[in-house]
């Protein structure tokens, strides 16, 4: 078992590498399924979720080969099996992208409910609307999600709800299919464009990606492609919230500005002071913070993802902030752990009410899922004293080298090694 342990009180100062988009990542690597040969795949982050998804490719028969630290080489020609079975696809949301991949492959799948974080329910209604559009025959039996059919046939499709999992799956089976397929209702998230250039350049038609309208004519062939996937904007977004927490001045390099705008926007508000350039940007934070209200909703709104690390920030303005969550039913867990640490937070179903402005201090925390962990080791930058943060696999589902980013930029954090069998106090 391994922990975080951060002693607080240092500003961040320096420049941060961003890596490639988790989300953009394990989409586009099932995706090289279609193309039934070699894809090179560029700026791939070294994270857990990324070597899950690798292991899962290799189960079905893909050869991955790592070319250097962020490039891959996937060859997909020997993928003979459609099973990916619970074991394998049990920790992670995106494993449920090998449905549309294999079926758009090989007109099948079985695929294991999916995993990831449990801060709500992950209904796949919406995946399985428009796999039934297209002709597909879904059934789930004792935990898995089998679906079958004779030929893939485009269709019309409108998403009850804007589902980035669900636009992403039919998309994915949607290249395949005869004739014209239109998505309405689509998610509009940067990854969800990444993942139609992608397969644009493997040979799809795919029109109108980022917008809520998705054109999909369907081809029969896909061919192999070398591709360099989109910067995370969530890691971005993290480091961006943490200079604004701990205050100094960090050059934010190799990011999409206009991926950022949401996140700009809100920490420019609590009072950091943000420089945009054309691929880097550019946060420094010396004045006090100010309280914010933010409320996520869908792309272009504020992230989900950011959520967490927004509300430790605000720990720490002054004055009553209000975070409202317009995606998820539970993602308000991980305030308990927060006011472990000294904030004053109270939760009412989606709304979080954040009263800033008090100190916090060092305390053994838990991080309780991906993006959660992420707002504890901003918090415990800031508060007095030393933070033990247990469950950090969480964290470095989504994370490549955090320790090491954030040392270099002045913090005072470093992973330790607990023995087996022991585990943090949960009580103070």
């Amino acid at each position: 078992m391994e922990k975080y342990v951060v002693t607080g009180g240092s500003k961040l100062y320096g420049e941060v590498d961003i890596y490639g988009a988790k989300n953009a990542a394990v989409a586009i690597i099932p995706a090289t399924i279609l193309a039934k040969g070699r894809c090179v795949l560029e700026n791939i982050p070294g994270i857990i979720d990324v070597a899950g998804i690798f292991h899962i490719m290799r189960d079905l028969g893909a050869q991955v080969k790592m070319l250097d630290k962020h490039t891959v080489e996937i060859d997909t020609t020997n993928v003979n099996d459609t099973l990916v079975p619970y074991e394998l696809a049990r920790h992670m949301r995106a494993s449920y992208y090998f449905l549309g991949s294999l079926l758009g492959r090989f007109g099948k799948a079985s695929v294991s409910m999916p995993g990831g974080c449990c801060f709500g329910v992950r209904p796949i209604d919406q995946h399985i609307k428009g796999f039934e559009a297209l002709g597909v025959d879904v059934s789930i039996d004792h935990g898995m999600i089998n679906a079958h059919t004779q030929r893939l046939t485009g269709a019309h499709i409108y998403f009850d709800m804007v589902s980035v999992g669900a636009t992403i799956n039919v998309m994915l089976a949607a290249v395949k299919a005869t004739g014209l397929t239109v998505l309405e209702n689509a998610a509009k998230e940067p990854h969800i464009v990444d993942l139609a250039n992608f397969l644009n350049a493997m040979g799809a038609d795919i029109r109108g990606a980022g917008t809520d309208v998705i054109k999909i004519y369907g081809v029969d062939i896909l061919h192999g492609v070398n591709y360099a996937i989109i910067p995370d904007q969530i890691e971005a977004g993290t480091y961006m919230a943490a200079v604004a927490a701990t205050g100094g001045d960090v050059l934010v390099k190799n990011v999409i500005p206009k991926h950022l705008e949401s996140i700009t926007a809100k920490l420019a508000l609590a009072g950091a002071e943000i420089t945009e350039y054309d691929d880097s940007i550019r946060v420094r934070r010396e004045g006090p913070l100010k309280r914010v209200n933010v409320k996520t909703m869908p792309h272009p709104g504020f992230p989900t993802d950011m959520q967490p690390q927004m509300a430790a920030v605000l720990t720490g303005a002054q004055g009553t902030s209000i975070i409202t969550e317009g995606v998820w039913d539970n993602r308000f867990r991980y305030v308990d752990e927060l006011n472990r640490l000294g904030a004053s937070i109270q939760v009412d179903g989606k709304v979080a009410v954040i009263e800033g402005g008090t100190p916090l201090k060092g305390a053994p925390v838990k991080a309780t899922d991906l993006r959660a962990g992420a707002a504890l080791v901003i918090a415990a930058l800031t508060a007095e004293g030393v933070t033990e943060i247990e469950e950090i696999h969480h964290i470095e589902r989504g994370y490549e080298d955090f320790v090491e980013k954030l040392q270099a930029l002045g913090a005072s954090i470093e992973k330790r090694v607990l023995p087996d069998g022991l585990s943090l106090p949960k009580a103070l």
